[in-house]
């Protein structure tokens, strides 16, 4: 089943995700029983907002726990990974979803507002940088040449593909890319530019891949950049081209991504949980707890890269240390 209804968007794979907390931090306890929790009929409301990329994850984790807890309501809004931490830390949601770690700037939104976290790895996914499917040159990209892209220095300058690299043709350069709120704009200008947020302008952005797929399939020089499962998607539509990140061309696959030969362009995907909901809100722990448990079958039915057994590990060390 497809989860890609929604809108989406998108440092190298690390070894597990590490447990945040703004100024009080987490409590001491014994591990949640997600069996446990979701047999109990209960009832309630779980809101989320946050990363277009990480949606779809939330939005099949809810559509498998409506079998175990049909009264609870889970929502899943799409603002982006910024836009989703500015709500979080207003104290507006329950969970954030994010394609990339929490920010200086948001720890201290969160600060100041007493929203106390948990960080967690809940997926694993390769930013993907795809072409048309005519584009018949490009089977692999140095991160050198993908930052002749993609860099503000090449803005109105480089435009065409031969300015990348001689032996391709003078195909004009077309660029589709994520727009500056999303969490996968960050991190792809970081992985490739060196500099978080330092990118061309002169480019189609959008917060929807779909625009984006689109955007791609029309045209021969096109090419843009966005996360591994809506290529797996996607495939009679776009291709995605293997990256050299200086140990040979990689193809972003699940084995690449999770054993990290598929670099810089590996990441992990997270969801923040506010502590208070967790503790005090039972639909809240009950969605979350299923949602750790259940994370193999949700990356398969959103088309994700499930967590490595050490991330599993971490995930479900987090959410014991969160039991009041």
């Amino acid at each position: 089943m497809s989860f890609r209804s929604l809108k989406l968007a998108g440092v190298t794979v690390v070894a597990a995700s590490s447990l945040l907390f703004s100024a009080c931090g987490g409590q001491n306890g014994a591990s949640p029983d997600p069996a446990a929790s979701g047999s109990q009929g209960i009832s309630g409301t779980v809101t989320i907002d946050g990363s277009s990329t990480v949606a779809p994850l939330s939005e099949a984790a809810a559509d498998l726990f409506r079998d175990v807890q049909s009264d609870v309501n889970v929502t899943v809004a799409t603002t982006g990974t910024g836009g989703g931490f500015k709500k979080f830390c207003a104290g507006e949601t329950d969970i954030s979803d994010a394609s990339r770690p929490i920010k200086d700037e948001e720890i201290a939104a969160c600060k100041e507002k007493g929203i106390d976290y948990t960080e967690i790895v809940i997926a694993n996914d390769g930013l993907s940088v795809v072409v048309n499917l005519e584009n018949d040159w490009a089977k692999c990209l140095t991160v050198a040449q993908l930052k002749t892209i993609w860099s503000p220095e090449s803005e109105k300058k480089v435009t065409t593909w031969n300015q990348v690299d001689p032996s391709f043709p003078a195909e004009p350069l077309v660029l589709f890319g994520a727009g500056t709120d999303s969490g996968t704009f960050d991190y792809f200008t970081e992985a490739i530019n060196g500099e978080e947020g330092a990118s061309r302008t002169d480019y189609s952005p959008s917060e929807d891949d779909n625009v984006t797929i689109q955007g791609i399939k029309g045209d021969k020089g096109a090419t843009g950049y966005f996360g591994l499962s809506y290529v797996e998607e996607n495939k009679d539509a776009i291709r995605a081209v293997e990256v050299d990140g200086g140990d040979g061309c990689v193809a972003p696959t699940a084995t690449t991504v999770q054993d990290g030969t598929y670099k810089p362009l590996g990441r992990e995907l997270f969801i923040y949980v506010k502590n208070s909901a967790y503790q005090d809100n039972p639909a809240v722990r009950s969605f979350v707890d299923f949602y750790v448990e259940k994370e193999a079958e949700v990356a398969e039915a959103a088309l994700f890269i499930g967590l490595t057994p050490e991330q599993k590990t971490k995930a479900q060390e987090e959410l014991g240390s969160l039991v009041g």
